[in-house]
C-alpha cells in the first residue's frame, strides 16, 4: 500500500522543549532549549500495561509499537481504537481480541538503555525459529543516509539529550522518531509500520543509539533484515544478531563503519575517496553520551 507522507524531525513543534536560562563557564548569562519529558501510560484495553518517560510525539505509534514489540499485539489483530488522553497523559490501544497478560506484566526485566527500557518475559521470545527476509544493503547507501540523518534539522541538534531512530528504503529516510530513550524512538517506528502495513524486509533500521541486545531483538521481531547505527556495540547484542541473521553495521561515522553480523547481504560499492572523513569528533562523542 502507499505510504502517508514521509514523517521528519521537526524541532519547532510546540511542546518538545523548553527555553531555561543558567549561566556558562564565564558565568555569563545563557537561555538554551531542553528537552521536555513526561509519563505516558499504556493500556491495552482494560490493562495498564506500563508508563514510559516520553517527550509526548505520536503517542499512539510509540503505544502500539511498544505492545508489537513486546508480543502483546499480534499481526492479525485488529485495533478498534487508539485513545489519547493528553490531560490524563494515557493512551488505551483497543483490540478485538480479548487480551490479558497480567502474568506477563508481573514478570519485568530493566535493561540497560537510557530512560530505563522495559521489557515483560523472556528477552528471547519470539525469536525461536524466526528467519530474516534475504536483503541486500549497500555501502553507498550507508554513507548517503548516514550524511543526511546527521545534517537534517532534528530535535538533537537542537537541544540534545536524545536519541533518534529512522527507517530507511535504501538510501532514502522514510520515518524519523526521536526519543529521550531509543527504545521509545524504535517503538515509534514499529507502531508506524504496524498502523500503515509497511513491509520489512525491503527496509534498514538506522539508529543514534548503542546497538544492545533489546535493539537487535526488536528490530528481529520487526522483521528488518537491517541495524545500523553511528554508535557502537555490546556482546550480547552481537551475539543475538548472529544467531537471528541480522546484519548489524555499528561505528559508522565518516569513512568508517564496522560489520560484526549479516556480511554476505554487503555490498562494498562506494568510493571511499569520495567520502568525506568525519570532521567533529567531540560531537560524536556527545552523541555517544546522551
Amino acid at each position: 500500500m502507499p505510504y502517508p507522507e514521509i514523517i521528519l524531525p521537526d524541532p519547532d513543534a510546540p511542546g518538545l522543549t523548553r527555553r531555561v536560562t543558567g549561566t556558562d563557564q564565564t558565568g555569563a548569562e545563557v537561555e538554551i532549549a531542553v528537552i521536555e519529558e513526561r509519563p505516558l501510560t499504556i493500556f491495552l484495553n482494560s490493562q495498564e500495561i506500563v508508563t514510559a518517560m516520553t517527550i509526548g510525539d505520536y503517542p499512539d505509534y510509540l503505544a502500539l509499537g511498544f505492545l508489537r514489540n513486546q508480543g502483546m499485539l499480534h499481526d492479525d489483530d485488529v485495533v478498534t481504537g487508539v485513545d489519547f488522553d493528553a490531560e490524563l497523559e494515557t493512551v488505551v490501544v483497543r483490540t478485538a481480541r480479548e487480551t490479558g497478560y497480567e502474568e506477563k506484566v508481573r514478570k519485568k526485566t530493566r535493561t540497560s538503555g537510557c530512560a530505563v527500557g522495559t521489557v515483560f518475559g523472556d528477552m528471547m521470545e519470539g525469536l525461536e525459529g524466526l528467519t530474516l527476509p534475504a536483503a541486500t544493503l549497500r555501502s553507498s547507501w550507508l554513507y548517503a543516509l548516514a550524511r543526511e540523518i546527521n545534517t537534517m534539522p532534528s530535535l538533537y541538534l537542537a537541544a540534545g539529550a536524545i536519541h533518534g531512530t529512522v527507517l530507511c528504503r535504501q538510501d532514502r529516510p522514510l520515518v524519523y522518531m526521536e526519543d529521550v530513550g531509543r527504545h521509545n524512538a524504535v517503538d515509534k517506528i514499529a507502531g508506524w509500520m504496524f498502523r500503515h502495513d509497511a513491509t520489512a524486509g525491503d527496509k534498514i533500521l538506522y539508529t543514534t543509539g548503542r546497538l544492545t541486545s533489546e535493539m537487535v531483538i526488536k528490530t528481529a521481531q520487526m522483521g528488518i533484515p537491517i541495524l545500523a547505527s553511528r554508535s557502537g556495540f555490546t556482546a550480547w547484542g552481537v551475539e543475538i544478531a548472529r544467531q537471528v541473521g541480522l546484519t548489524l553495521i555499528g561505528r559508522l561515522r565518516g569513512r568508517r563503519f564496522v560489520c560484526l553480523s549479516g556480511e554476505e547481504r554487503l555490498i562494498r560499492d562506494a568510493d571511499l575517496s569520495a567520502v568525506a572523513e568525519d570532521p567533529a569528533p567531540s560531537r560524536r562523542k556527545a552523541a555517544a553520551d546522551d
